[in-house]
């Protein structure tokens, strides 16, 4: 099964040394499960020919927002509404996430709460969820017909479903505490406040469910129900 990732960003070198960039993240957390994968540095104007270049879909996370100027914005939105149509599955992370949401009709914004970093604690229907995060912008209004699958206080649309074809997540799934280190090094200074970089940097041992999350993307990459 052929998984098409849409890449639109690159991980900081330091971190591309450890751990490789967004595509080799997501090919680690997605192992074991019979997937081929392309990538297109959409970032960098590569798009597919259209949905059925691939089974099914995933978009990455960026340091850029999704409410930008850049020439890859519009036509990005533009292969996710001919995904959606085409009813081929589509998974979006951070970036991805919040590019879905726009893309069908959300809106993304700067939050005024600050930044989400490293480690956190999320409900999931009732159940614990510990993912790592990397995060300011957030999606504060679902496009219609977007059902919150996971929230926290601080983040309250941290994983949208829509129907059983499309599932995006906040939080980093691929990202293990290595990720999150090389971030809190070569990318947080001057960015993320003392604290929240203290915080997450004590954080960086404790146990996080992505392996879990990975079956459930792998499922809806299936075309499995969510």
């Amino acid at each position: 099964m052929k998984i098409g990732i849409l890449q639109t960003g690159y991980a900081p070198d330091p971190v591309i040394e450890t751990s490789g960039d967004y595509p080799a993240m997501f090919a680690r957390l997605l192992d074991g499960h019979g997937f081929d994968f392309h990538t297109w540095e959409v970032v960098d104007n590569q798009f597919p020919d259209g949905p059925d270049d691939a089974d099914a879909w995933l978009i990455t996370g960026s340091r850029h927002g999704v409410y930008e100027d850049h020439p890859w914005i519009a036509p990005l939105e533009s292969l996710i509404r001919a995904i959606r149509d085409s009813g081929k599955p589509l998974v979006g992370v951070c970036f991805g996430h919040q590019i879905i949401a726009q893309a069908l009709g959300g809106k993304v914004e700067k939050f005024r709460g600050g930044w989400a970093t490293g480690r956190q604690d999320y409900d999931m229907g009732g159940q614990p969820l510990r993912l790592n995060a990397w995060h300011q912008d957030q999606v504060v209004q679902r496009p219609e017909g977007a059902q919150v699958l996971a929230s926290n206080g601080f983040c309250e649309n941290a994983m949208l479903a829509y129907g059983d074809q499309i599932l995006t997540i906040q939080p980093h799934p691929e990202f293990t505490s290595t990720v999150i280190e090389g971030l809190l090094n070569h990318r947080a200074k001057d960015v993320v406040p003392d604290d929240l970089i203290a915080r997450a940097t004590e954080n960086l041992t404790q146990p996080v469910d992505n392996a879990d999350l990975g079956q459930t993307m792998a499922a809806v990459l299936k075309g499995e129900k969510i």
